[in-house]
């Protein structure tokens, strides 16, 4: 069971002398009043380094803090150069900014990599057959399963999707998993990302960033690549190809623009797969079929990798002013003329209602008891757990449902007695629109900071890509919140990535 947040103080920085590890080679020691609550440390355990670390321990052992210093300095200088941005909303000035990048990797040893695969691969699969449930036999809610309510009021859901089955039955075939570790063998997950996760960008170009850097450490071969990640979503798209397709399937990737907070990422991964990049005014729609204008003339598209919300994808279908999408293409799309990816209306399993009840869909859907459980949650939706909640605020962390991105939420040990009122408030006057959560101890890793090297929690998005079967690239998005002792690491808020090491033992 997890280990949740109790109290406690501990030095914030590693040194040579403390028990982290006798090599480190660190002379800062800064004392602390932060509350990492004894979380578990994923290099430290039980006062030794842990197997999986050990190459990262000694590589530490021999490099001071100066050299990690200069490194750092050029990783930013590579993530500039490269365009590697993202925007901070609320933050005044220009909002694109580097995401701060850490030089300490984060590991995993291939036996936690395994529970870590299975699981997220067994989501990806129970969430798809959800999805397809929701908008056809709706079985598990015949069987009181899951109420009906949270479907029917959820703005996530599309009535055009009531019937229709994709190719392969596949709606989410990009599925990113939040994952947070609590203890040795202790995984939860935090939230699931079906409708347009992001991220994966950072996941590639951190490994370039480390292995350009720091090629030495990766000589072994025991890390394992993920530079195999733009193929298999390349050959995951091929494998969804709608019915009117009769060749090879021509893929693109729809962007809202540059001005979108993620644009970079869109970029990078169209350039990766070696497919267009397109914007809405780069398409239209002719006898049910998608084409791309290119100076040769029009060029018929079979699979759009979209990062355009739902509303903004066909103003005829949905919203009447979106300049982003193209006229018809809902049309198309439900017509078999193209594949949408991820599908649209894939957002009712996209929140933290539906969240709650993923333990009841793997078994109903998969007749498995999940592998990776979820983080205890009160569904303020219902009276008892709506009491227990408002009772224990200063002690449990609330979302809203449909949140996303590290907003709109409270964290009740650190919230003041105001923030916390006003909140109550909030959650009173609207309880379906919340979830509460204890506050789970996560697990933090050796992050460089300002004044040396200082335990930050972290989480995990691994990334599944689903098409006739589920591939999981080993590795994926270590998120670190940046501040001490803050448990927020979403990059919308100030949070930075870590490369993130899956070794082959």
């Amino acid at each position: 069971m997890a280990a949740y947040c109790a109290g406690g103080k501990r030095s914030e920085t590693y040194s040579a002398q403390s028990d982290w590890t006798p090599r480190f080679n660190c002379s800062v020691v800064i004392k602390s009043e932060a509350l990492y609550c004894m979380s578990f440390d994923e290099m430290n355990h039980e006062g030794k380094v842990r197997e999986a670390y050990t190459t990262v321990a000694d590589w530490l052992a021999q490099t001071d803090i100066e050299t990690l210093r200069e490194r750092q300095v050029e990783a930013e200088a590579i993530f500039r150069r490269v365009g590697i941005t993202f925007a901070v909303y609320g933050e005044g000035g220009d909002p694109e900014r580097l995401i701060p990048f850490d030089l300490i990797p984060r590991v995993f040893s291939a036996a936690e990599w395994q529970i870590v695969d299975s699981g997220v691969k067994q989501r990806a699969r129970a969430l798809n057959l959800f999805i397809h449930d929701v908008y056809n036999d709706r079985e598990i809610f015949k069987e009181g399963i899951v109420p009906t309510s949270i479907i029917t009021g959820n703005d996530a859901y599309l009535e055009c999707m009531e019937g229709f089955s994709p190719p392969l039955n596949v709606y989410t075939h990009i599925v990113g998993i939040d994952i947070v570790r609590t203890g040795p063998d202790e995984f939860f997950v935090l939230e699931d990302n079906a409708r347009t996760p992001s991220g994966v960008s950072y996941v590639l170009e951190n490994r370039s960033t480390m292995t350009r850097l720091f090629p030495d450490l990766f000589s072994s071969g025991q890390v394992r690549p993920v530079d195999g990640y733009p193929d298999q979503l390349r050959n995951t798209l091929r494998e969804c190809a709608p019915p009117a397709c009769k060749g090879t399937p021509t893929i693109v990737v729809m962007t809202p623009g540059h001005f979108n907070s993620a644009y970079y990422e869109h970029s990078f991964i169209a350039d990766e797969m070696g497919v267009n990049l397109v914007t809405g005014s780069d398409l239209f729609v002719e006898d049910g079929l998608v084409f791309m204008r290119t100076t040769t003339g029009p060029q018929r598209v079979d699979v759009i990798y979209r990062r355009i919300d739902d509303a903004f994808l066909d103003p005829k279908m949905f919203r009447p002013d979106s300049s982003l999408g193209v006229p018809g293409l809902m049309e198309a799309y439900l017509s078999g003329g193209v594949t949408l990816v991820n599908a649209p209306g894939t957002g009712v399993c996209d929140d933290k209602a539906i969240y709650c009840y993923l333990p009841e869909i793997i078994e109903f859907y998969l007749g498995e008891k999940p592998i990776l459980p979820n983080v205890p949650t009160y569904r303020c939706s219902e009276p008892d757990s709506l009491a227990y909640a408002l009772d224990h605020m200063e002690e449990l962390v609330f979302k809203e449902v449909h949140g996303s991105g590290g907003y709109g939420m409270l964290i009740g040990p650190t919230a003041t007695k105001a923030e916390i009122k006003s909140y109550a408030k909030r959650v009173k006057e609207t309880p379906r629109a919340f979830i509460a959560q204890p506050t789970l101890a996560l697990s933090t890793c050796p992050t460089l900071v300002e004044n040396g090297i200082a335990p930050r929690h972290i989480d995990f998005r691994p990334f599944a890509l689903v098409g006739k079967d589920v591939r999981l690239t080993p590795g994926g998005l270590t998120r670190v919140a940046m501040r001490e002792g803050s448990l927020v690491v979403n990059s919308s808020q100030g949070g930075g990535v870590k490369d993130t090491w899956v070794l082959n033992t």
